[in-house]
């Protein structure tokens, strides 16, 4: 269709209109911000609340498809990720109407349920082993051989929907739950935060967000078979890092976070969960293995950042820790710590794990 002299008057206008309106954001935002700055007009005009798919209410974060989750860079482990930022303040008015129908309570765990301490290691043992000697199991290092340029760690999460407060506050709306497929706003978040820091480190890492938990009772078959999946095709993979998050309530119904300041930030303590082949719990010959790991893993975190652990748990169980000689379970925080203490303790995790392994790279 031939144009006439208007159209052709229009196209100029817009051509003009278009390179002032980029000179603008480059002025404003920096020529790397424009996308992210566009990103966060569709940001704001985000959900409260939405069903998952296992037909609970829980918490869905906004859409913001132009602007996921930033790189976290090694060198600013205290800073809070621009997205966790904008989550906080976007819920913060989405939450403006919500009624305290509990409270929430901050306990830091230092020595509290442990029954055996060695230096910097504390470890509430529930197992038949009693005589657990801290120190002898320290004294007898790991059989770890890391090659950087392959995957060696590998993370994943069988109750993929554990989720978090999204704001800080001393008491919670009984409307709220802490669970969503989201995984910008659950522990995939926080596993995120943990590869991202590891991969900093220059490791290779495999983050598997697969949903397990749909049907809850079948989240450990589930996240077995992802497991076993990425073994068989990276069979160099040796660390297997379950990533939870717990919950913890008294009778009175008060929701406990664990929590500690750490460089002067809040961040959510963290638990290792380590088992034994006793009682009920078979096929487990390596068990002893994980807990050697464990326990190098609990001391160089809290060499590095002292107070960031609960004491590690030694019990009677297994999660799928046979199928590897390093295969641990951590629960970040709890369903009352806010997710971005949690992806801080995520970081520095991250740190210890990567300042361990770097004593093991061949």
């Amino acid at each position: 269709m031939k144009k006439d002299a208007s159209d052709n008057r229009l196209e100029i206008i817009a051509f003009f209109v278009s390179v002032l309106t980029i000179s603008l954001m480059l002025l404003t935002f920096g020529a790397g911000r424009i996308s992210y700055a566009a990103a966060s007009i569709v940001f704001y005009a985000g959900r409260g609340y939405e069903g998952t798919q296992n037909g609970s209410d829980a918490l869905t974060a906004p859409v913001y498809e132009n602007s996921p989750p930033e790189k976290t860079e090694i060198t600013d482990i205290t800073r809070t990720p621009s997205d966790i930022e904008k989550l906080m303040e976007h819920y913060k008015t989405a939450f403006a109407e919500d009624v305290r129908d509990g409270d929430i309570q901050a306990s830091t765990y230092i020595e509290k349920g442990a029954t055996h301490i060695y230096e910097n290691v504390r470890v509430r043992n529930t197992t038949e082993t009693k005589t657990l000697n801290i120190e002898r199991v320290l004294s007898e290092g790991l059989e770890l051989k890391i090659d950087k340029s392959k995957p060696a760690v590998l993370i994943f999460h069988s109750h993929t929907s554990e989720g978090y407060e999204m704001i800080e506050r001393e008491w919670y709306a009984q409307g709220y739950t802490a669970r969503s497929n989201d995984e910008n706003i659950n522990v995939v978040r926080v596993g995120t935060e943990i590869a991202d820091y590891l991969e900093g480190m220059g490791y290779t890492v495999i983050h598997d967000k697969t949903i397990h938990d749909d049907n809850y009772s079948d989240s450990y078959p589930n996240s077995r078979k992802t497991v076993a999946k990425h073994l068989e095709e990276h069979p160099e993979i040796q660390i297997v890092i379950d990533i939870h998050r717990d919950s913890i309530a008294l009778n009175n119904g008060t929701k406990i976070k664990p929590l500690n300041i750490i460089n002067g930030k809040k961040a959510a303590q963290l638990m290792i969960i380590t088992g034994a082949e006793e009682g009920k719990v078979e096929n487990f010959p390596d068990w002893e293995y994980n807990l050697r790991f464990a326990l190098q893993l609990q001391k160089e975190c809290e060499t590095l950042y002292p107070g960031l652990m609960r004491p590690v748990l030694f019990s009677q169980r297994k999660y799928n820790m046979d199928m590897t000689r390093f295969s641990l379970l951590i629960e970040m925080g709890s369903e009352a710590n806010t997710l971005e203490e949690a992806c801080y303790s995520g970081r520095m995790l991250a740190s210890a794990l990567g300042s361990l392994m770097d004593r093991y790279v061949v």
